[in-house]
């Protein structure tokens, strides 16, 4: 537990979001906490488990992945199903796509879609197999670099051309939407937006200290030395495919939970989250927060992501340009992100963080 909270940034990541369960439970709903505003940090907490996914495959293992969007959207639509499938056996209302599409009942593959543990399964263990099959012919083949980066963006664009297509059964150009019920709750009511909330922060807590736990681990320390020297690593007796094919995997589930969490949230899901911009937005997170730092992925995606909001209704076409200007900063002036910007003196090493050391 020292070791854990060690890192002062990190444990007042924690803090912070404990404290935000706390406001939330108390004033959600609330003239002081609107509904919105309770909705969009939602959206944001499930938008910083994303880029701790990222984190931990690129800033400990120096992979760098640029279609983390897939496994993401794969948790997404496994949860649309899910909400769909739900809402049509309480309601009898048909959802959009069938409709569109002229038919009266689900195709074969959504059978038992109804029972959540069923498609939470269902959803982690398709992108465990869908990350382990793609992380093991690449790791096994020694594809790296930027490499496994372009193939990782091809991979996830192949995706959103299939689903593009209107009868593959996933909705479409057109995506998913209509969801009606959440656990039996009305979607979109005070008291689901703060639940559901409230639940994406807590997943947060959990992913920061498993994944802390992890990289400060003697796991963690090989995954380090893999990312600085693998050549020595393995002259030394010690294989990496497994342990980059395991964290590979691990990082995938992390980003369907993402998903999951996200799609109910923001009430629709379509091809779009497939799109190469959106897993090159999750790197752009993580490189703005502070890649190798797991409280560096979380500021970057709130940081971004809260300007994007703020942006997006306020001036549009602005956006693309700071994002732009975020990653030209980034490269040239603060290779630590907003980490150095912030000049904390007292942030650990990434190495003697390992050991809890000053």
């Amino acid at each position: 537990m020292k070791t854990l909270f060690a890192d002062k940034s990190f444990a007042a990541l924690i803090a912070l979001c404990a404290a935000a369960v706390i406001v939330i439970a108390l004033f959600g709903g609330t003239s002081l906490l609107t509904p919105y505003m309770v909705n969009a940090i939602g959206q944001l907490a499930a938008f910083a488990i994303l880029a701790v996914s990222l984190d931990l495959i690129w800033g400990y293992l120096g992979i760098l992945s640029l279609g983390h969007g897939l496994f993401f959207a794969i948790g997404g639509y496994v949860a649309a199903m899910h909400l769909l499938k739900h809402s049509y056996e309480v309601t009898g209302i048909v959802p959009d796509f069938m409709q569109f599409m002229g038919w009266k009942e689900f195709p074969l593959y959504w059978a038992g879609l109804s029972n959540f543990p069923y498609a939470l399964l269902l959803a982690l263990g398709v992108t465990a197999i869908v990350a382990f099959v793609f992380g093991y012919v690449s790791f096994r083949s020694k594809v790296g670099g930027v490499y496994f980066a372009i193939i990782s963006q091809a991979l996830v664009y192949v995706a959103m051309l299939l689903m593009f297509r209107n009868d593959t059964g996933f909705g479409g150009n057109n995506g998913m939407t209509g969801f009606s019920l959440v656990f039996g709750w009305p979607v979109g009511q005070a008291g689901t937006l703060i639940g559901m909330a409230v639940v994406s922060i807590v997943v947060l807590i959990a992913v920061l200290i498993g994944c802390r736990l992890l990289v400060t681990s003697r796991t963690g320390r090989m995954m380090v030395a893999a990312r600085d020297d693998e050549v020595r690593l393995r002259s030394l007796g010690y294989g990496t495919l497994w342990l980059k094919l395991a964290i590979w995997c691990l990082s995938a589930v992390i980003a369907a939970i993402a998903g999951i969490l996200y799609v109910p949230q923001v009430g629709i899901i379509n091809p779009r989250v497939l799109s190469p911009e959106l897993s090159l937005e999750i790197a752009v997170w993580v490189a703005v927060g502070g890649r190798g730092y797991l409280t560096g992925a979380v500021i970057g995606a709130l940081a971004v992501n809260a300007l994007k909001f703020w942006l997006s209704a306020a001036a549009p076409e602005v956006w693309p340009f700071i994002l732009s200007g975020l990653v030209v900063l980034i490269v040239l002036v603060f290779p630590n992100g907003l980490l150095d910007l912030a000049g904390l003196k007292w942030k650990p090493r990434l190495l003697s963080s390992m050991g809890g050391a000053k």
